[in-house]
């Protein structure tokens, strides 16, 4: 007589453990579930076994192979798609023809004493024979009620409590008499218990139920997983594994390695060749894979570790699943019910809470607190803010959920009945996000303020007026059409400092938000004159005067994004004859490849030349930022942008005080020097030159990236309000941008990045300290070191990407690329050497 065991499932439910191995392969106590069910039916005296499979079909053939480890015959039969219960076995009946037959699924543990229910199916000549077992809940399985001599009477899949009428459900194990294949129609996707079974009922044929006594879990959610675990440890089901007892209830497999000073309360299981270390504490209920390390101080309750995975000191786990080549570096903590799945890491004190399912290959960094599962987000973030405001995929790291989240976290930070601005760009993603965001801050007690789409300086203009606590603004990345980037603001204008967004972190990461009671929902507003109000204000505040005598032409490219709806306010009151291009909404394309906006610099480039203008100005997507071009038609590079601009602007006032990041060329220094103007160099970070830019003495700060600060207008990077001060720039100073630019001095600077993983970064800044000794130290932004002659290197860590930054400049370039060696080779050894 031979079995028919079903191993075609997904098993959905268990995902991210099933996310890359079919159901039948996890592990039950380190051996495939499928593998306790071929023993149990080895010790039955079924030799000659077929099993169906579809779903990750190759790794159960590779594992099993043709049985022959297990003393069995194994034959395969693949469903191309899948056929259901009653389909797939169906699909193997060119081995089943000769005589009845057992069908048993390949992913539920048992231990039911098959032999005994043979001779039931025989005694009572049936045509089948279900095996039933009494469950306290039946309502995710199928019932069924017999009569006194076991005959089935009713059939009922997956019933309501309303429906229960009884508690005997269908364990899917089945003996079968030959003739029953043919009531399935070949190829057709078929169940049996919803589809043959209830019409061979309806005709009477001989269903049998034989009530089994014993152990039966079918493994499909985490919970069960667990509890699958804990009855083999009990001793409640019946299965072979292989290892000794090292002290009551605790169960060891050949080659493990236990420290004495290891603290070890059973029932629990350690594979083999697993270390548990001195002062580690393993709990009941706790399952150790293959070669698992678990490190000094760690602490396992009813937790299940898979093969190969190490547990780092101090690390705490309870109650949760970690699949196969995982890292949980020191100090991590993963709570009950998270599911951690295959080849991942969890970095130092990391938090996984409660619930939270982690996918295969992810990288969850160093000290973050994950309390929503990472799907398809290639790692979990210590900090949501990157330089960029929050920024992440479309609907893959960026959702209307995570949305939802982040504005009721900001939300929390304010008072009932405060005011928020909302903005966003061109882009359709935006605007739908724009949208959940807004629902959450009402939602909140807030009021919201849309300007819909809008130039970023103009949303910044109006978040920084009378009554407004703050503003969020959506914008497409720059550069990555695929990603998005929400910026929040103060009531300023200007993005959040550090501390603020530590506090709406911690607020996130809590989910500690507050929501308004009915009659508290806030209002959303759409202000009628905000573009205008932005356009007068700015005009009012920048120094316009001898513009019109000069007749003066410029071309603007508004790269189809915001800027083009402003530009015909302020144009129409600057007098100057301008040039547009692109000056329209791009929905479709609202940012811009680094191929698209270099084709687009070279049309402004002839443009200018052929037009004979006296510069040309193009506006990142928002109207944030701008790229300059002289009147012969070069583009400025940003840092010579800065320059050219900061020298104008130093020329005319003779006085003040600059605000630029500690990577800008010292040549700055010089220009400002010569005309009296006194530099206060800032940390890289905008929020700290924005802060810097408020100081009444300001008169200009530019951070080196095409962004520009007009203090008189306000403390915030504004492409709008550069462009009309650079009018009245060159209209007074009657020189062209190219005779500026030629007047100052080349910078000798260079740049490199170098890769340094997360944990190394804090060493690399310490040996750096370590061989800058005898040097001038300036630590306004990582570290940088002067040298005798004034030439200095820059050390600086990433704060979003595992890498680190070093600048380098000298009086030549030699000199320059000797010092950007000389300190990328200490970065280097560091990094690698920790």
């Amino acid at each position: 007589m031979k079995a028919v065991v079903m191993a075609g499932g997904e098993g959905t439910r268990l995902r991210p453990m099933t996310a890359n191995q079919p159901k039948p392969l996890l592990p039950i106590i380190n051996r495939p579930i499928m593998e306790h069910v071929l023993r149990l039916l080895k010790r039955h005296g079924f030799t000659e076994t077929v099993v169906t499979v579809q779903f990750l079909a190759a790794l159960i053939r590779n594992y099993f192979g043709d049985g022959d480890e297990l003393g069995m015959t194994l034959h395969y039969a693949t469903e191309e798609v899948p056929l259901g219960t009653a389909g797939s076995v169906k699909n193997a009946a060119d081995k089943l023809r000769d005589d009845r037959f057992l069908v048993i699924s390949g992913d539920a543990l048992t231990d039911i004493d098959l032999t005994d229910m043979l001779r039931f199916h025989r005694e009572n000549r049936a045509l089948v024979t279900i095996g039933l077992k009494r469950v306290p809940n039946p309502l995710e399985f199928g019932i069924i009620i017999v009569d006194d001599s076991g005959r089935i009477q009713r059939f009922l899949e997956k019933p309501t409590w309303g429906q229960v009428f009884s508690d005997t459900v269908n364990t899917g194990i089945y003996i079968m008499e030959p003739s029953v294949l043919d009531e399935i129609a070949p190829g057709q996707s078929v169940d049996w218990s919803s589809d043959i079974f209830p019409d061979m009922l309806e005709r009477g044929c001989r269903l049998f139920g034989y009530v089994a006594e014993g152990y039966w879990e079918d493994v499909g959610t985490h919970e069960s997983y667990l509890k699958a675990q804990a009855d083999v440890l009990e001793g409640k089901v019946k299965v072979d594994f292989d290892a000794f007892e090292l002290a009551p209830g605790v169960w060891a497999a050949e080659g493990a390695s236990v420290d004495p000073e290891a603290v070890l309360k059973g029932p629990l299981y350690i594979g083999d060749y697993a270390k548990v270390e001195a002062g580690a504490e393993l709990r009941e209920y706790t399952v150790l894979g293959s070669n698992a390390v678990v490190k000094e101080g760690a602490f396992l309750h009813r937790a299940v570790v898979s093969d190969n995975v190490y547990v780092g000191p101090a690390a705490h786990l309870r109650g949760c699943v970690i699949g196969k080549n995982t890292d949980v570096m020191t100090g991590a903590r993963i709570e009950e019910n998270a599911v951690v799945g295959d080849e991942c890491v969890i970095e130092a004190e990391a938090y996984v809470s409660s619930g939270v399912k982690i996918y295969p290959f992810k990288t969850i960094e160093a000290g973050t607190v994950v309390n929503t599962s990472v799907i398809w987000e290639s790692r979990g973030q210590r900090s949501l803010f990157g330089p960029r405001g929050v920024s992440g995929l479309v609907n893959v790291e960026i959702t209307p959920e995570l949305c939802v989240r982040l504005a009721s976290a900001y939300a929390t930070t304010l008072r009932k009945g405060d005011t928020v601005v909302t903005s966003r760009d061109a882009s359709r993603a935006a605007r739908a996000l724009k949208r959940a965001v807004i629902s959450a801050l009402n939602s909140s007690a807030i009021n919201v303020v849309d300007l819909e789409a809008a130039a970023l300086p103009v949303a910044r203009f109006n978040t920084s007026r009378e009554n407004v606590r703050g503003g969020i603004a959506l914008r497409t990345t720059a550069g990555d059409p695929q990603s998005v980037d929400i910026v929040f603001m103060d009531e300023t204008g200007a993005d959040l400092s550090q501390a603020t967004q530590r506090k709406l972190e911690r607020v996130f990461s809590r989910q500690e938000y507050r929501r308004a009671f009915p009659g508290e929902i806030a209002e959303l507003t759409f202000p009628a004159r905000a573009v205008d109000t932005y356009a007068r204000e700015l005009l009012a505040c920048i120094d316009m005067s001898g513009v019109k005598d000069t007749e003066m032409k410029v071309v603007v490219d508004c790269a189809g994004g915001t800027s083009s709806l402003v530009l015909p306010s302020l144009l129409g009151r600057a007098g100057v004859d301008v040039l547009t291009v692109n000056n329209r909404l791009d929905d479709a394309s609202p940012t811009e490849t680094l191929a698209e906006r270099r084709r687009d610099l070279q049309r402004l480039a002839e443009l200018v030349a052929s037009a004979r203008a006296a510069f040309g100005v193009r506006f990142d997507p928002v109207g944030e930022r701008v790229s300059l071009v002289d009147e012969m038609g070069q583009l400025i590079s940003e840092e010579r942008a800065l320059l050219v601009v900061l020298d104008l602007v130093a020329a005319e006032r003779r006085g003040g005080r600059v605000a630029l990041p500690v990577t800008t060329t010292r040549v700055a220094e010089m220009v400002c020097r010569f005309h009296g103007v006194q530099v206060d160099w800032t940390a890289t970070s905008l929020d700290t030159l924005t802060r810097a830019a408020r100081h009444p003495d300001t008169i200009f700060a530019g951070d080196g990236k095409g962004g520009f600060i007009v203090p008189e207008f306000a403390p915030t990077v504004d492409g709008l309000a550069v462009f009309l001060r650079l009018l009245g720039l060159v209209a007074r100073t009657r020189l062209s941008l190219s005779q500026i630019d030629a007047r100052i001095p080349e910078a000798k600077l260079l740049k490199r990045t170098v890769p340094t993983p997360w944990a190394h970064k804090g060493a690399v800044m310490r040996s750096v300290v370590e061989a800058a000794e005898g040097h001038r130290l300036d630590t306004t932004d990582g570290v940088r070191v002067v040298e005798d002659d004034g030439s200095w290197a820059l050390v600086l860590p990433d704060p979003a990407e595992a890498v680190t930054h070093l600048w380098a400049e000298g009086h030549d370039m030699d000199t320059a690329q000797a010092l950007l060696e000389r300190w990328a080779h200490v970065v280097e050894q560091a990094a690698g050497a920790h």
